[in-house]
């Protein structure tokens, strides 16, 4: 890849805004005092940073831009795949790691039946994850589910080396499916924000047809489950 196409996915945006202090605060204190270790190891670095700091809410999903900006999730503290998304790839463009977004649509057969009857489907559209420029080519990060949200499922929880395209696993520790991916959506340089609602508008429509959207606590929803509470 030319190094004029490599810069676009170092530049700030107004989701991707690794310019305000709250990214650029993450960003350098998960590298701290690391300025000589390789974009390799720094991308490993944030990815785990934001895979559990970054609390998964598959609730959280508003037609609201300033919502979605890395900025925002950070100060927040939580989000659903597509902000954490965005997340991962602010901190890298911060680390002058070139990053970009990915979408694909997914079958996840370890949602809870709450989340299911509000969806109205198993299937999720435009999934997020990040894609990272190393060594010489892109590789693919999902930082969505956090360690602690993995064991209530009984979910590997999904590592990352740098090397190697860290996607959902197709089978959790029982063996039984977990995500299943049905259509790529490509890769973008900022967030597709009014494509992705649209998509969502037209697959969700219980789901936005009160304005105030729906809420519940999905880590809770996984406990109860897994133990049968």
């Amino acid at each position: 890849m030319a190094q004029d196409d490599v810069d676009q996915y170092l530049q700030a945006t107004s989701f991707i805004d690794f310019d305000k202090a709250e990214v650029r605060s993450f960003a350098e204190r998960v590298c701290r005092w690391q300025g000589g270790d390789s974009l390799k190891e720094k991308a490993i670095r944030l990815y785990y940073a934001v895979r559990d700091e970054i609390r998964y809410d598959p609730y959280d999903i508003r037609y609201s831009p300033e919502a979605l900006r890395a900025s925002t999730v950070i100060g927040k503290g939580s989000g659903y795949c597509v902000a954490k998304a965005v997340v991962l790839a602010a901190v890298g463009r911060q680390q002058r790691i070139p990053s970009r977004l990915g979408f694909a649509d997914v079958r996840n057969h370890l949602s809870t039946s709450r989340l299911r009857e509000a969806m109205g489907t198993d299937l999720f559209f435009y999934h997020g994850y990040t894609e990272f420029f190393l060594e010489g080519r892109w590789v693919k990060a999902t930082p969505a589910f956090n360690l602690s949200l993995c064991r209530r499922f009984q979910v590997k929880p999904l590592e990352f080396d740098g090397e190697h395209d860290a996607v959902f696993h197709e089978y959790n520790q029982e063996g039984r499916r977990h995500m299943q991916y049905i259509a790529d959506h490509g890769s973008y340089g900022d967030l597709p924000f009014e494509e992705i609602f649209a998509a969502y508008r037209h697959h969700y429509p219980a789901m936005f047809a009160n304005l105030s959207g729906i809420s519940g606590d999905f880590h809770a929803e996984a406990e109860a489950e897994r133990t049968g509470r």
